[in-house]
C-alpha cells in the first residue's frame, strides 16, 4: 500500500529550508535543487514563496512572530512598562536565535558584509518598528509634549539600529551561555529609556545613525 504524501506546508518549506543550509554549510543555490532535494515540486514552492530570498526573510520574521507569540502568553506582559515589554522581547528573542544560533550565523555571516545579510533582515524590521509602536504607552504619549508622528517614527528607527546593534554583539559573542549579551541587553536596554527621559526624541536618530555609521558600516 502506497504510503500517503504529507501536505507541504509553509512552516516545512522553511524547516526543508535551514536544514538544507546548515547540512551543506551554504543557503540552497536554486529552487530547482532545493525542491528535488526535499521531494516537492517547484510549483508546490512557489504557492508559499516567490523566490529563495522569501525564505530567507520569512525565517526571521518566524523569529519575530514566534517572539510575540510567547510574549502575549504571559498574563501579566500587558501591565508591563515600555523598559519591561522591550527586555521581555529581547531575552525572548535572542533566546529563539540562540536555539538556531548555527542557522543564524551562517546565514548572516555568509555575506561578505553585514550590510548585504540587512537585505534578508527587512520584514524583521518591519515587524518590529510595529512591535515599538505597540509598546509605546498613552503615559508616555501625554508626558511627551506634543507626540507626532515623526517622533514617534525616530523612536522606531533609533530601537531598529539598538537591535542591529545587539544582533551584532551577539554574533560576536564567545561568552559561556552568551552572558555578555545578556549584559549588553541590560545596560543597553537601560540606557536608551534614560536618554529618551532626558533627551528630544528627534536627537535619538541622530544618535542612531552616528551608531550605525561607526560600527556596522565598519565591519
Amino acid at each position: 500500500m502506497a504510503t500517503k504524501k504529507s501536505t507541504l506546508t509553509k512552516e516545512k518549506v522553511i524547516s526543508f529550508y535551514m536544514q538544507s543550509t546548515l547540512e551543506h554549510n551554504s543557503k540552497p543555490k536554486s529552487v530547482f535543487h532545493f525542491a528535488k532535494e526535499n521531494g516537492f515540486t517547484e510549483a508546490e514552492f512557489y504557492t508559499f514563496f516567490g523566490g529563495m530570498e522569501g525564505i530567507e526573510k520569512e525565517v526571521f520574521n518566524q523569529f519575530l512572530s514566534k517572539t510575540i507569540e510567547l510574549l502575549e502568553k504571559d498574563k501579566d506582559y500587558e501591565y508591563y512598562d515600555m523598559k519591561s515589554k522591550m527586555l521581555s522581547f529581547y531575552f525572548t528573542f535572542f533566546e529563539l536565535l540562540t536555539a538556531n544560533r548555527s542557522y543564524v550565523v551562517l546565514s548572516l555571516k555568509e555575506n561578505s558584509t553585514m550590510l548585504k545579510g540587512l537585505m534578508q533582515l527587512s520584514g524583521l524590521r518591519n515587524g518590529f518598528k510595529d512591535f515599538v509602536s505597540s509598546i509605546i504607552s498613552d503615559e508616555y504619549r501625554l508626558k511627551q509634549e506634543r507626540f507626532q508622528d515623526i517622533q514617534e517614527k525616530a523612536l522606531q528607527e533609533s530601537a531598529w539600529i539598538q537591535l542591529l546593534m545587539t544582533l551584532k554583539f551577539w554574533l560576536d559573542d564567545t561568552s559561556a551561555a552568551f552572558e555578555k549579551t545578556d549584559i549588553y541587553i541590560e545596560k543597553s536596554v537601560k540606557a536608551s529609556f534614560e536618554l529618551m527621559n532626558t533627551a528630544p526624541l528627534e536627537s535619538l536618530i541622530d544618535f542612531g545613525k552616528f551608531l550605525f555609521k561607526e560600527k556596522i558600516q565598519h565591519n
